[in-house]
């Protein structure tokens, strides 16, 4: 079974929790201080809140799989009707351990398609920082001057999640992964 992905940047996280715990008549099945997740079985939605990115609102939408085989289905349908995408491959990102890929409308809202291989305690591993982690941005982009995991790079080189990448790019513009979940 194949689940829709919704995720928002909220500017009040336990504010947030309280709405849509109401409007979902459920509690979170996933809480940490930055970021809340529901699984929503009817209809089947996995939509995720965090505090992580520029502004509010909707930072991707997206597909989720319940296996290996799903997401290459996809994946083939997108590389069929020549989508340009970016395959992260194996990936840790929003407190999950995925294999994903993303393609972006040409609105600029990114898409993204994974299948979920576990849970880990961290909104993204270490060794993964370096990482294509969320959600993708032009290759224009000077990677110099942008950190690969969620906004400019602080003076020190350190890889910072404070601010990340709030929508992708459009259709058709090669892409790279520099925002966070």
């Amino acid at each position: 079974m194949k689940r829709f992905h919704v995720h928002l940047h909220v500017a009040d996280l336990a504010q947030s929790i309280g709405f849509y715990s109401k409007l979902f008549a459920t509690e979170p099945a996933r809480q940490e201080s930055d970021y809340a997740k529901w699984m929503l079985e009817d209809p089947p939605v996995n939509f995720a809140i965090s505090t992580r990115g520029q502004g509010t609102g909707i930072d991707h939408l997206g597909i989720q799989t319940d296996n290996a085989e799903e997401l290459g289905g996809l994946k083939a349908r997108a590389q069929a009707a020549e989508l340009a995408l970016v395959d992260t491959g194996t990936t840790t990102c929003c407190y999950a351990r995925s294999e994903k890929y993303w393609v972006t409308d040409p609105q600029g809202v990114a898409w993204e398609h994974f299948h979920t291989l576990g849970s880990i305690p961290l909104f993204q591993e270490a060794a993964d920082s370096e990482g294509q982690c969320c959600t993708p941005a032009t290759a224009a982009a000077s990677p110099a001057a942008e950190s690969p995991c969620c906004g400019p790079a602080p003076a020190n080189g350190a890889t910072t999640q404070a601010s990340c990448s709030p929508r992708g790019k459009p259709l058709g513009i090669a892409v790279t992964s520099q925002g966070c979940c």
